[in-house]
């Protein structure tokens, strides 16, 4: 029952949190920082009163660790937000963010020097194959968009939708070494994740000090957008904080969900429930919004997720659950 109710959360919430966002970033691509800092505050008050109890509680790993984790979680945030001001597409962005699983592979052999099989050094090129296949088309289809005007400005914006690449390079890197560095406080001083959860997200909100008049410019974009009624308290708000009040909530039944999920399945059905989830998101998001997607974007994008489900093993783990429910029948007769 909680698995399920856990898959409900995780689908219902993370799909919905990505039809919220594209709804605001397709009116204020650059609102990036808002959403951030409104999905901060919510989740750390969140933290503040049913973790840590008002503050009552001590923390189970140190807080100094914490402070490194939230630097990386952080950058790791605002980064991947902030790239979409640069001619990146968000099935584009969903695609290079799935990149996740060949980021933390590569980091672990780097770092803690990890070997894997044969079957997981398959997947990471499948998956580098995906994202290369979907990062040229894209890169193709800004080289045409911008090919109606002079050579500057076709220039201009190659290079723009370059610099956006990089940084999603870097906080895909970036994710990973916290992902480790994640793993080995784990074992160390055992899993406290929702103590994470509060920690990632209260630490980091003194940082958005420095993104204040950002904030604060889209805070009166968002009050001059057009008022919706609301048919249940009768009240009228502008549209845009009505999308983020969605958006927020949205991220964090998809947050909770996955941390259900991480204390009743194994890590391996967290991780084909979330690519499953991101699949579904990107579908949609293509299909509702009617996002440039080509014949070359949907096979890089079958080879991404062919790769990360190799990666689970879920193939291999199909086959032995059929093996055993063949065994019990045998054994019934």
């Amino acid at each position: 029952m909680g698995t399920a109710f856990a898959v409900v959360l995780v689908f219902v919430g993370c799909c919905s949190n990505v039809v919220s966002l594209e709804l605001l970033v397709r009116e204020f691509p650059g609102c990036g920082n808002i959403v951030t800092f409104a999905q901060f505050v919510f989740i750390a008050l969140e933290g503040f009163i049913f973790e840590t109890k008002f503050g009552r509680k001590k923390p189970a790993i140190p807080v100094s660790n914490y402070v490194i984790m939230v630097t990386m979680f952080f950058t790791v945030s605002v980064i991947n937000n902030y790239a979409l001001n640069f001619n990146i597409a968000m099935p584009l962005h969903m695609i290079f963010r799935s990149g996740s699983l060949i980021a933390n592979m590569i980091l672990g052999i780097i770092i803690l020097k990890k070997r894997y099989s044969a079957s997981k050094y398959l997947s990471i090129v499948l998956v580098s194959t995906g994202i290369f296949i979907c990062t040229i088309m894209s890169a193709k289809q800004v080289h045409d968009v911008s090919s109606d005007g002079s050579k500057e400005q076709g220039l201009y914006a190659f290079m723009h939708w370059l610099i956006g690449i990089a940084m999603l390079t870097f906080a895909l890197l970036m994710s990973a070494r916290m992902g480790i560095f994640q793993e080995t406080l784990y074992q160390q001083y055992g899993k406290h994740s929702k103590e994470a959860l509060f920690y990632n997200h209260c630490l980091p909100l003194p940082g958005f000090l420095l993104l204040a008049t950002n904030i604060y410019n889209h805070c009166i974009l968002f009050n001059e957008s057009t008022p919706v009624l609301l048919p249940v308290v009768g009240l009228t708000m502008p549209t845009m904080w009505l999308y983020l009040l969605i958006n927020v909530v949205t991220q964090y039944v998809c947050i909770r969900g996955v941390f259900i999920l991480t204390t009743e399945c194994t890590s391996l059905t967290v991780t084909l429930v979330v690519t499953l989830r991101k699949f579904v998101s990107l579908i949609f998001s293509i299909l509702y919004f009617q996002n440039p997607f080509t014949a070359w974007h949907w096979v890089g994008t079958a080879v991404v997720f062919i790769g990360t489900l190799l990666y689970t093993e879920v193939w291999s783990s199909m086959q032995a659950a059929l093996r055993g429910a063949g065994v019990k029948e045998k054994k019934a007769e």
